[in-house]
């Protein structure tokens, strides 16, 4: 029995050293099999909802991708933005679906080759950052925000972070001594969250996931307002790394672009949320470039980690 628990209390010490992270394979010929780093094609994922959210749905868009490849595919959910761009070349990562701002991260970085996005049901192909507040908590201004309690989402995101940096930026304020508080909730779902439940004063998040969450919880739009909107920067897109095999990179993209033509492919993509994938290149994120040239960020050397 005592042998038992110390195994036990080993394992359970391994997983948090690992930070929770979650990985699974999808199997090219269906069953799912033990992720080999060495024998499957390894995607990353942010942590936009929570790990095993991520996980749920990105999962048939694997398993689709891994039967046209002809590949293994293993995904692998991160508990923090900067993770993705923090472990890229250590886990041996081929490829993930980055958000704008890990994205134009690990390209300064590591020269990551953007694929292709989702273009969502409504047709739009690209999200927003949202600032907000609840209804009744008196701001309506960013001069009523003194002395508040700010949820940002990670210093690795252009909704929960680096949007809200540049709109203080804009008003001539330094929100680490404007702000009484500021934290990282880690995700948007949990930065919308900590605002409806009163945990925070003000949010900072992507308009998706709002939109998502609004869905299923009509107290998001009751009691919640927006005050400013970012310019649109593209959507979780996925790019893989530099040396990747062309053929293999071919296929990939080829697989995403034509993935609405088949019906299996289609029934995927509505449950997913998107219409169909869209070509993408480094020049779509020209706006995320900008606030970082506006902000005054060095990409190559900016600390990313909360």
């Amino acid at each position: 029995m005592n042998k038992l628990v110390v195994q036990c209390c080993c394992l359970l010490m391994l997983l948090l050293a690992i930070g929770c992270q979650q990985t699974e394979s999808v199997s090219s010929k269906g069953p799912k099999v033990v992720a080999t780093h060495d024998k499957t094609f390894l995607i990353g994922l942010i942590p936009e909802q929570n790990i095993f959210k991520q996980m749920e749905r990105y999962k048939p868009i694997a398993n689709y991708l891994s039967k046209r490849i002809n590949m293994p595919i293993s995904l692998t959910a991160f508990p923090r933005y900067g993770n993705i761009v923090h472990n890229f070349t250590s886990m041996r990562l081929d490829g993930a679906f980055f958000g704008s701002f890990t994205y134009a991260l690990t390209h300064t970085k590591l020269s990551v080759e953007v694929l292709a996005r989702p273009l969502s049901l409504n047709g739009t192909s690209t999200y927003q950052g949202l600032i907000f507040v609840r209804k009744d908590s008196g701001i309506k201004s960013v001069d009523q925000m003194k002395g508040k309690r700010f949820a940002f989402v990670d210093k690795a995101t252009t909704a929960g972070y680096l949007f809200p940096l540049a709109y203080f930026e804009e008003y001539g304020k330094d929100y680490k001594t404007f702000l009484k508080e500021s934290y990282f909730a880690g995700t948007h779902e949990d930065a919308i969250l900590a605002v409806l439940n009163r945990k925070a004063n003000i949010g900072a998040a992507k308009n998706t996931v709002f939109e998502l969450l609004a869905a299923s919880d009509d107290r998001i739009n009751k009691e919640l307002v927006i005050l400013a909107r970012s310019p649109e920067v593209p959507e979780n897109a996925l790019a893989v790394r530099k040396d990747l095999d062309d053929s293999v990179k071919k296929k990939l993209r080829k697989a995403l672009l034509t993935m609405h033509e088949d019906s299996e492919g289609s029934a995927i993509l509505k449950a997913f949320g998107a219409r169909m994938f869209i070509q993408t290149s480094d020049t779509d994120y020209e706006p995320v470039y900008r606030y970082a040239e506006q902000m005054e960020l060095n990409l190559a050397t900016y600390d990313y980690m909360n």
